[in-house]
């Protein structure tokens, strides 16, 4: 869907390595706390996000959209994972640049307000 939403994090509790707390403040407000568990060799990492819509377009229509925001999220989400899997494989690919091509542009650039 054409909408931004946009926010700003603050870490509440510092970043160890079980993992660290924030808060958020914008269009969406709540907080999040990122958990790190060793398992084996690797690392399961677990968000829990709560948060609730402060932009109006969420809260009004929240109600009538709820299925296609969650359609909109579960295909945002999917876009996310696509670029974080591309930035792990360039950081492990460091030295030949040319090895993973790069992310995909955000979807609706031209509706992106520059910060000011």
């Amino acid at each position: 869907m054409p909408y931004t939403l946009r926010w700003t994090l603050t870490v509440t509790e510092p970043v160890t390595s079980c993992g660290f707390a924030l808060t958020a403040r914008g269009d969406l407000n709540g907080t999040g706390r990122w958990t790190f568990e060793q398992d084996g060799p690797e690392t399961v990492i677990t968000y829990d996000w709560r948060v609730s819509a402060a932009k109006p377009l969420l809260r009004r229509l929240g109600w009538l959209l709820k299925p296609a925001f969650a359609a909109n999220h579960r295909w945002a989400m999917a876009r996310g994972e696509e670029s974080l899997a591309l930035e792990l494989r360039r950081r492990r690919h460091a030295g030949d640049p040319e090895a993973v091509p790069l992310p995909p542009a955000p979807t609706f650039r031209r509706l992106a307000r520059r910060p000011a």
